[in-house]
């Protein structure tokens, strides 16, 4: 058996060692000349840059990619839990250390509002709950039959799915610093927290149980050491050459066409691209379904990201590995970006810094960081030419006051992304950061699906199909192909 595997970002690596574990013939095509896709990485000067995913959760789901071959992920990769997941920063100056402790987290909590303590505690017992049937039982299976997707609405029901994370979380906590921090991790896979449906709540048991970790030399390495696994296990990798047509006979996949011009026959196609691109892009439908026509038309997108890089002179110790910051406004600002679709300087924002566990991210005696900001897609028109420039200006501001002081003057390296790179590099509809939003009407059996519905021998891996976004989920969307392929 054939397989042709379309990008190389987590889900497009995954799917083609998944396959090459089952005997099929795998090749593997990348448009960029490094592997990787979201989780490129980009060095400059001594400075080692994650392009994408900075936050290694279930890292098991790692690991099992080296144990289908019988090797010891060690071997190939450097993966270490981090004490500290996150630190929470609000505008008003309070800080809050997020992490697996339980006892510093109860501690942190009773100083805020002690009212919320039992509430708290029955939110994490009720997100396992979530965990064990969205994530345990149906995030590595098929939900392409609407009678599966049937059986499941009762138990979704009973866990409140129709619900939004944040109206789920404020039915258990009162106060509005702990309705934000433990809210907040829809936008970690690209979903408005006040629309995502609470089946997404299911992230904050996930860390709980496997906690939050980070792969030495950066997110990168873990791409590197599986590239290595992919070459010694005779997967055929093609860099530099993107593909610009996959070819159908009779609405069944028969090989792909190449920007050279060359084509290369297959069984099947599997496509680590955004679905929305691969079918209106790559593809040419014999016939279409009105249905899935409607469905293509109907889909709502994940917000775009302003992702700013740099590395300064000065190391700026007291920072920690995540920083989460949040601007004065929650709700509105997050309806400014995914409905109204327009710029606001009350921003939140997250702070990479990787060299504060990881000393080779940056030169001696320097420090290196991203900052992520959620922005509109391009379904907004906003011109990053223009307010690329206007950001970056407004987010090292609010660091240099919030976090990094002298910021302006200890800068020696820099560059930034906006959704133009992400439309135009990664093929993300709109520019979108994560495809699709993953609301309850665009879950499951209401995203693409693993198995095009338009043709046979065509599949998806990514954040774009199910079970969703973020590294877990793309992961899990290989698991699926295993039993669907």
């Amino acid at each position: 058996m054939n397989s042709i595997v379309i990008g190389s970002g987590f889900g497009g690596i995954a799917a083609a060692l998944r396959l090459k574990a089952k005997k099929h013939k795998v090749t593997l095509i990348e448009k960029h000349k490094d592997l990787g896709g979201r989780a490129r990485v980009f060095k400059k000067n001594g400075f080692i840059f994650d392009g994408g995913p900075t936050v290694i959760t279930a890292p098991y789901l790692i690991n099992e990619l080296f144990e289908l071959f019988n090797k010891n992920p060690e071997d190939y990769i450097k993966i270490r839990p981090l004490d500290t997941w996150y630190r929470f920063i609000f505008e008003d100056g309070f800080k809050f250390d997020y992490s697996g402790n339980e006892e510093k987290m109860k501690e942190q909590i009773e100083k805020i509002n002690k009212d919320d303590l039992s509430g708290y505690e029955n939110l994490v017992n009720f997100t396992k709950k979530i965990f064990d049937k969205g994530f345990t039982e149906l995030s590595d299976v098929p939900f392409d039959k609407p009678s599966f997707m049937i059986k499941q609405i009762p138990s979704l029901l009973n866990l409140k799915s129709y619900k939004s994370v944040y109206s789920l979380v404020s039915s258990f906590v009162k106060n509005d610093k702990l309705r934000r921090l433990l809210s907040m991790h829809p936008l970690l896979v690209g979903g408005n927290p006040f629309t995502t449906t609470s089946i997404y709540g299911l992230i904050l048991y996930l860390e709980k149980k496997w906690g939050i970790h980070y792969s030495m030399g950066g997110t990168g390495q873990i791409i590197n050491g599986m590239e290595k696994l992919m070459i010694e296990e005779n997967i055929e990798i093609i860099k530099g050459q993107e593909v610009t047509k996959i070819i159908s006979k009779n609405n069944k996949i028969v090989g792909v066409k190449l920007n050279n011009n060359k084509e290369i026959n297959t069984d099947n196609v599997i496509c680590n691209a955004d679905p929305p691109a691969v079918y209106s892009k790559l593809t040419v439908p014999k016939t279409t379904s009105s249905i899935f026509n409607w469905k293509m038309k109907r889909m709502q997108y994940s917000m775009g990201l302003f992702v700013y890089y740099f590395g300064t002179k000065k190391v700026y110790d007291q920072v920690e590995h995540h920083t989460i910051k949040f601007g004065n406004k929650y709700k509105e600002h997050l309806d400014d970006i995914f409905n109204k679709k327009i710029l606001n300087k009350d921003i939140s924002y997250y702070l990479h810094r990787p060299s504060a566990t990881d000393k080779s991210m940056a030169p001696e005696g320097h420090d290196c960081f991203y900052v992520l900001v959620p922005v509109p897609n391009n379904q907004s028109g906003i011109n990053w030419s223009v307010e690329g420039e206007k950001i970056k200006n407004l987010v090292i501001d609010k660091m240099e006051k919030d976090l990094l002081p002298n910021l302006k003057e200890n800068i020696v390296e820099e560059f930034y992304l906006t959704p133009d790179y992400f439309e135009k590099e990664l093929n993300t509809k709109y520019g979108s950061g994560f495809s699709i939003q993953p609301k309850f009407s665009q879950s499951a059996y209401f995203r693409f699906h693993n198995k095009s519905e338009i043709y046979d021998g065509l599949y998806f891996v990514g954040a774009g199909t199910h079970p969703g976004a973020g590294v877990p989920g793309v992961l899990s969307s290989a698991k699926v192909l295993d039993k669907i392929l």
